[in-house]
């Protein structure tokens, strides 16, 4: 008996001009057949899963209309185009998605040619495809470049940098805005508001195309009268229809919304605007996790759910053990707050993701989601610290890169009672360099007036809060990884540590071990096999990188001729780098190895994988403590 074809279409599309090849009658089981497609791959191989599902009539329709990779297709962020890297040549590989050497987690056109430009960070597809087109139109070419930005990524102050700046260059830049009223969390803000009411007239769109094409042929309308035009055209439209469009008032005509799952009507609205000039919109409505109802109704949950069984729908989920570092900052902050009504939780579209949901449910009018849009969250946090209140911020360590001048110029330059978590420091994982928190450490110690702290436990991140709260403290920065930690008994009592002040956890004569953060606690058994092997290891915690402290520095670099540091963070800049410029500038000569994140983009992988890569695996950090022997 013939073995069942369970993708007819799809197993014969090995790149969009086998998708053209097809009937448009053909397309819906297509659609069909690429949603299952990526639900029977992420259920055993477990990504960005609901956004995927809801951008697949989307994404069949972009390479039917346009001739991809001549045409460019920018992705915001990138958790929506699975559909995308399997239609493009990737299908049989896509189940290496996520892992060491296999397909990165998002686009990247070191990988295809059909990856237009990097995703990973949010609001960036507007401003990049913009510049795509400008540079087509410099160079002479007929290209077509379409960004694809959903609402959430609207929030990002960078997209109106981007629609600001699209009548101030001759562009044909399409953008297509996907309008789920979801970003990872519930999409927050008025735009959310603006563009579920949206609308406009089809008719009235295309009577304006003809008279503008009229004028232009006569030579009456030139480039900076029809902008000019344009925007008159929309205020008028504005009185007309009662309302007012904000991507017109840009200079960017709009059309929509329209159904985004009708990949028929996707594929001949794009077809009728495809050759339009001029900067264009195209607004569209689609349910994230379309076609798989568990998804459907719980988008967040379902964002990036881990493994699931096909059959029933349920996640399978890992229970008991230690919890995860940002389930006890969650719990931790709620109990700080019922003890301290100044308390406050900021942020940028993650309370789930860092469990201030937990704030959220016991004090909803002191948490504050300000959708993705990180210097506001650090600015808006400022505001909030000078007028008295003493707010949690908690941002990822990547993201945290988009609030740094903020963070300079608003907090540390006034000395502000503020308290940064930076969840995700460190390896992150299957997520990739777009999201490794490999350099905050680095970023953060240059700046004057912050405490940096990282705990080695769940204990000592609670302990780190507590201190954090304490008058007069200023700008406390606390850094932990994503994922569990090693404790089951965490809940312990609540007690400020002196800050600026390391630990000795272990006495030892050869070698000064000097570690930041819970990679300090997972090396435990390193140095245990070290002694077995005839090596005296000192072990030192130095919970501060700044103020780092000089007492532990000096004792270690009079006592020891060998030392070894570590930090999940980039070798240069950090903990490490801190250790040499004490010991040049205090006329100690030990040899220093100082390990952690190279200086390099580390690729994706499970994070044992990634630590392995970068030479801070067990079996690394123990080579480099017995090598004293070989000095």
């Amino acid at each position: 008996m013939e073995k069942e074809v369970k993708y007819p279409l799809l197993e014969n599309i090995n790149s969009p001009a086998d998708l053209r090849r097809l009937s448009e009658k053909q397309l819906p089981q297509v659609c069909k057949e690429l949603r299952g497609f990526i639900i029977d791959s992420l259920a055993n191989n477990p990504g960005h899963f609901a956004s995927s599902l809801g951008s697949v009539e989307l994404t069949v329709a972009l390479h039917y209309v346009f001739a991809t990779p001549e045409d460019k297709i920018v992705w915001d962020v990138g958790h929506q185009a699975y559909g995308h890297k399997i239609l493009t040549g990737r299908r049989d590989r896509f189940h290496t998605n996520r892992k060491l050497g296999g397909i990165k987690p998002f686009p990247a056109p070191e990988e295809s040619e059909y990856d237009s430009f990097i995703a990973g960070h949010a609001s960036t597809s507007i401003s990049a495809a913009l510049g795509l087109s400008v540079s087509a139109k410099l160079e002479g070419k007929d290209q077509h470049v379409i960004a694809v930005i959903g609402d959430g990524s609207m929030s990002g102050g960078l997209a109106y940098e981007g629609l600001n700046n699209l009548s101030n260059s001759q562009n044909n830049l399409l953008i297509i805005l996907n309008d789920n009223n979801m970003s990872i969390d519930k999409s927050v803000g008025g735009m959310s508001q603006l563009l579920v009411s949206m609308h406009s007239s089809k008719i009235y769109n295309k009577v304006r195309y003809a008279i503008a094409k009229g004028l232009k042929k006569v030579g009456i309308l030139n480039e900076r009268r029809a902008n000019a035009v344009i925007r008159f055209n929309n205020g008028l439209k504005a009185i007309l229809f009662r309302k007012h469009n904000f991507f017109e008032g840009m200079s960017a005509r709009y059309f929509g919304p329209i159904n985004g799952h009708d990949v028929l009507e996707l594929v001949r609205m794009l077809r009728s605007i495809k050759d339009m000039k001029g900067p264009r919109m195209l607004h569209i409505h689609t349910t994230k996790g379309k076609g798989w109802e568990p998804a459907e109704k719980n988008a967040t949950e379902w964002h990036q759910p881990g493994i699931f069984d096909i059959e029933t729908g349920e996640r399978i989920v890992s229970a008991g053990g230690s919890p995860r570092f940002q389930d006890v900052f969650g719990e931790t902050l709620v109990e700080l707050a019922k003890q301290d009504k100044r308390i406050v939780g900021i942020t940028p579209a993650m309370p789930t993701g860092c469990s201030m949901n937990l704030l959220l449910k016991e004090f909803p009018e002191r948490f504050f989601d300000v959708g993705i849009a990180e210097g506001h969250a650090v600015t808006f946090s400022a505001g909030l610290a000078k007028g008295g209140a003493l707010p949690f911020c908690n941002i990822y360590s990547s993201f945290m890169q988009r609030g740094y001048d903020n963070l300079i110029h608003d907090v540390a330059l006034q000395k502000l009672n503020f308290v940064l978590c930076l969840d995700r420091a460190g390896i992150v994982g299957e997520d990739g360099p777009t999201h490794h928190g490999a350099f905050d450490l680095a970023y953060l110690r240059p700046v004057p007036n912050i405490t940096i702290s990282s705990p080695y436990d769940e204990c000592e991140l609670r302990r780190l809060m507590y201190t954090a709260v304490q008058p007069d403290m200023g700008t406390f920065v606390i850094r932990y990884p994503r994922g569990k930690g090693s404790l089951v008994d965490w809940r312990c009592p609540l007690e400020t540590v002196e800050v600026g002040k390391g630990r000795l956890m272990r006495e030892g004569s050869d070698v000064a071990f000097l570690t930041l953060g819970p990679l300090g606690k997972v090396m435990e058994s390193v140095i245990d096999e070290a002694e077995k092997q005839g090596v005296s290891v000192a072990h030192y915690d130095m919970r501060f990188l700044k103020p780092i402290d000089t007492d532990i520095l000096r004792q270690v670099g009079e006592k020891f001729r060998y030392i070894v540091t570590l930090e999940d963070g980039c070798v240069t800049g950090g903990l490490g780098s801190a250790v040499v410029e004490y010991m040049s500038e205090k006329g100690y000569n030990p040899t220093i190895k100082v390990m952690g994140i190279p200086d390099k983009f580390v690729e994706h992988g499970t994070p044992e994988e990634l630590y392995r890569v970068c030479g801070m695996d067990k079996d690394s950090v123990l080579n480099a403590i017995l090598n004293f022997k070989n000095l």
